[in-house]
């Protein structure tokens, strides 16, 4: 008697083979990239590379990304009340997300480099910071805060001294109780509100000053990220204009300060971030700075996430960059790795130009600030209008960059498996957060008009590479014409601070990268060499140089 074949043992039974599928970009070191080693040993942190490295190994673990992934699939959840009605307005996170945290600020991307006194201690946070928020972009947003509010906070002394040391600590303590009993604080940022957004001077919040010194807040903030953090620096209006406060979830009594979360925001991207609309009613507040100078003060702090910002968009290009160049490296098509299809080569190295270019301005600012922090006025003047035109153009060239990136793995780049939905999602934050396009190119006039200083600092920087490239030294002599305030300057700014950031761009590239690269760059971007889209440099360029860039 024959046995009958079972259908899983029959050959007609196997549809198909999976073939030519690329494997998982995972167990690698993420911050195995020449731009931004070179960039992070030029700007003064060469010590730090060891140590970026091993971070590096762990942002591109198997472990870390799964933690991404879980993050931003299990949201976080408001509680307002407890069980027996009592408000408690508490979020509650992933565990991932509580694993991530605690690596970021062990690893001292929050507030530490202002604690450490060497020499390149703000481009090694730099650089850990783009290389961690690669592996997931959305809880560096209390990390960045916490970086920021320090040289804000100094305005306050009293209140610098108390809580300074525990902003640059190392150890991640979260969960509400009295911030001076923590091993660790976290820090966020209130100013905008739902009848004024970027016009922070149309605050309604009102703060009346108490006997004791401190003051008592009243209103309705409209976008507050990370409400579980332990402090706060809101704008609001006290008698002599608007007003720096420095808010605590959790009173010096350990009591709990009046912080009603209305809602948490239901965003685009940045999933595993909780952004809030936080009611104040009678809540206790610290002055910080002088009263009616509020703005003044918290822009210390706006400066500090401008710059996170410019990095947070150069990490999530040069991410969605590892992801098409790995796929390119691995997929096969018509006979021929992608990488080796010319067409292919074109875009990709197009993507490593914009990815270069903008880690080698991030990491320029980042040594700018270091700089300055140690006194260097040049360094403080060029920050000025250099922050204002990197975040404008690096923010607003992350969501077409990482779109094009995605594009080159095809359908498998639009599954939410390979991750790159998610970069695309968190694409277009930065463009937003601490000011959009707009306020940043206005940002840039009003540098122009008041300190003059700053485009003299940005002078020196441009022409530090005069006479190696013509087309840098034209692209020069015409912005210089455009940086005439003339009536018309509000309406062609968006005009100018391109071609401002371009520019800084350029002349960084002709100083620190290959002459292939440079040569690439203006080209394309300063002489017109290039279409709209990426993937139109010109049949001359240098493709290998270029490519031989490319993370790994």
């Amino acid at each position: 008697m024959t046995s009958t074949p079972s259908p899983l043992s029959h050959p007609t039974a196997v549809t198909h083979e999976v073939t030519n599928q690329v494997p998982p970009l995972t167990g690698h070191d993420a911050a195995d990239d020449p731009v931004l080693t070179e960039g992070v040993h030029r700007e003064g942190a060469g010590w730090y590379l060891e140590d970026l490295h091993r971070l590096g190994r762990r942002a591109g673990s198997e472990e870390v990304q799964r933690w991404a992934d879980q993050a931003n699939r299990y949201e976080p959840v408001l509680r307002t009340h407890d069980r027996y009605g009592h408000r408690v307005d508490e979020v509650d996170f992933h565990p991932a997300y509580h694993s991530l945290m605690d690596v970021a600020v062990s690893e001292g991307l929050a507030g530490a480099a202002w604690a450490d006194e060497r020499v390149g201690a703000h481009v090694a946070r730099a650089a850990g910071f783009m290389v961690w928020s690669s592996a997931e972009a959305g809880h560096g947003c209390p990390v960045s805060m916490t970086y920021a509010v320090v040289p804000a906070l100094r305005h306050a002394p009293d209140l610098a001294k108390t809580y300074e040391p525990l902003l640059t600590s190392r150890v991640y303590d979260p969960g509400l109780s009295t911030p001076a009993g923590k091993r660790g604080l976290l820090a966020g940022m209130g100013m905008t509100e739902k009848q004024g957004g970027t016009d922070v001077r149309a605050n309604s919040t009102t703060a009346a000053e108490q006997a004791d010194g401190t003051w008592r807040l009243r209103g309705h903030k409209w976008f507050t990220s990370a409400p579980m953090n332990d402090l706060f620096l809101v704008l609001a209006q006290a008698p002599g204009g608007l007003s720096c406060f420095l808010v605590p979830r959790v009173l010096p009594d350990g009591s709990r300060n009046t912080f009603r979360i209305q809602r948490l925001k239901d965003k685009l991207g940045n999933r595993s971030n909780a952004s809030s609309e936080p009611e104040f009613d009678d809540t206790v507040a610290w002055l910080v700075g002088t009263e009616g100078k509020g703005v003044r003060t918290i822009i210390d702090m706006v400066t500090m996430t401008r710059l996170d910002c410019v990095l947070g968009s150069a990490a999530g290009t040069r991410a969605a960059l590892a992801q098409a160049a790995h796929h390119v490296r691995h997929r096969a098509v018509f006979g021929a790795k992608l990488i080796d299809q010319p067409l292919m080569r074109n875009v990709i190295a197009d993507l490593g130009l914009e990815s270069e270019a903008a880690t080698t301005l991030a990491l320029r600012l980042a040594g700018a600030a270091d700089r300055a922090r140690h006194g260097d006025a040049q360094e403080r003047a060029f920050l000025r209008l250099a922050t204002a035109a990197a975040k404008y153009w690096v923010c607003k060239r992350q969501p077409a960059a990482v779109a094009e990136a995605l594009e080159c793995l095809g359908g498998n780049g639009y599954d939410e498996a390979s991750g790159m939905p998610r970069l695309y999602r968190e694409a277009p934050l930065n463009g937003i957060w601490e000011g959009s396009g707009n306020v940043n190119a206005l940002d840039m006039l009003r540098a122009l008009a008041r300190e003059p200083e700053s485009l003299e600092a940005f002078r020196i920087e441009i022409e530090a590479a005069g006479g190696a490239d013509r087309r840098l030294d034209a692209a020069w002599r015409d912005l210089r014409g455009e940086l005439v305030l003339t009536e018309d300057a509000p309406l062609r700014a968006r005009r100018v601070i391109e071609r401002a950031a371009l520019l800084l761009q350029g002349s960084l590239l002709v100083r620190h990268a290959p002459p292939a690269v440079a040569d690439a760059f203006c080209a394309s971007r300063l002489a017109g060499d290039h279409g709209v889209a990426f993937g139109t440099l010109s049949p001359g360029t240098d493709f290998a140089a270029l490519l031989d860039r490319l993370p790994r």
